[in-house]
């Protein structure tokens, strides 16, 4: 078994879930129109929400099929960074327990990426 098939699976079933259920139950507009176009993005805040909900869908197939796992992790490493920025940072790190909607989920996910990326570390290929 590939040594990243597990963390591969797991980020791409948190990615699908995280982004497939806010397409049906308008939480992708929701994201758009009452956050992002409120915090200076408008009138783009809803395509933005919508590129980034469709960008991790595209990330999470990639990651399943094992293709362009680079691509696909720097695209949702700077997707989850920017949430870091704009949404995450100002609640501190705990996402639930000693705090509410932190940044310790996001950062999780970025150290798995790229572990995913670079199963063995950084060295030159």
């Amino acid at each position: 078994m590939n040594g990243t098939l597990l963390l591969r699976l797991a980020v791409a079933f948190i990615l699908l879930t995280h982004s497939v259920f806010g397409m049906f139950d308008n939480g992708v507009n929701d994201f758009g129109n009452l956050y992002l176009n409120q915090i200076g993005f408008a009138p783009f805040g809803v395509f933005i929400a919508w590129s980034i909900k469709l960008s991790h869908v595209v990330a999470a197939v990639l990651l399943i099929l094992n293709k362009y796992i680079k691509l696909a992790g720097f695209v949702t490493i700077f997707v989850l960074i920017m949430g870091i920025i704009l949404v995450h940072f100002q609640e501190g790190w705990f996402v639930v327990g000693g705090g509410r909607n932190g940044m310790e989920y996001n950062f999780l996910l970025i150290i798995v990426l790229l572990a995913v990326m670079y199963p063995d570390g950084f060295k030159k290929e």
